[in-house]
């Protein structure tokens, strides 16, 4: 929305609606951040980063999010509010009823229009059940970045024909996430079998020496695969917005 609106400042500009101070300060006015006194707003980033801020809910009251949930409304972005409860939910609800909520992934999506596609699929792999949370606030969020998903769900180690059974849906992807706690093996065994880049989401599942998921983390950083990605611990967010920014290089390679 952002774009739209200083391609619209610019045009009238070059149609002679609006002089040279006119222009300036209306670009300057849409690129200014938004100051709530709580929170400072970045508007932009949808220019620089190609999606609107995410909200991270998690310390944050009830009255924080709805009020910076109002703030990117106002200027037409999409909103994605991670890490939230069901009680922030039904207060949005009440005010944008077209907002939906994941239980499971604790997350909130206020669509604003139709969200662009980007053309690429993720394939979201989960080694168990109990992986399932993080698994899902990274479908959310690839989803809403625009991509297709394809959930591939408790395929762990310790039933590895599970994943040989799903090899030819998860090379039809364009990157993989890999979801797992524990020992955290998925990643490496998913990228010794296929040519894609694997984004490895260590969680905090496991038994004590698991040390709430350094124990997957430092194996996924030891990985002796090629084509890994780390990132931290139960971070399901990250994972998915680093697959979206490969596949729009990806795409803009094709275009150029």
């Amino acid at each position: 929305m952002i774009s739209q609106q200083l391609e619209q400042l610019l045009k009238a500009y070059k149609e002679g609606r609006m002089n040279l101070e006119m222009t300036i300060t209306g670009i300057k006015n849409k690129l200014k951040e938004e100051d709530l006194g709580f929170a400072k707003i970045d508007h932009q980033r949808t220019l620089r980063n190609g999606f609107p801020e995410v909200i991270f809910g998690q310390g944050k009251s009830t009255k924080q999010v709805v009020s910076i949930v109002a703030s990117l409304v106002s200027v037409g972005s999409t909103v994605l509010v991670t890490r939230t409860s069901e009680d922030v939910y039904k207060v949005l609800s009440s005010k944008y009823p077209n907002c939906e909520f994941n239980e499971l992934a604790k997350t909130i999506v206020l669509p604003a229009g139709e969200i662009k596609p980007t053309g690429g699929k993720v394939a979201v792999l989960s080694a168990g059940t109990a992986d399932l949370p993080v698994a899902e606030e990274a479908s959310v969020t690839a989803e809403v970045m625009g991509n297709q998903v394809e959930k591939i769900y408790d395929v762990g180690v310790a039933g590895i024909h599970r994943l040989f059974n799903r090899l030819d849906q998860i090379c039809k992807a364009d990157v993989v996430i890999a979801v797992a706690g524990m020992e955290g093996a998925l990643a490496s065994v998913t990228a010794g079998l296929i040519d894609k880049p694997v984004i490895a989401v260590p969680t905090s599942i496991g038994y004590g020496a698991n040390f709430g998921g350094l124990a997957a983390l430092l194996a996924m950083l030891n990985s002796c695969a090629t084509g890994i990605g780390v990132v931290n611990i139960d971070n399901g967010f990250g994972a998915a917005a680093l697959a979206t920014k490969i596949i729009n290089l990806k795409k803009n390679n094709k275009n150029q």
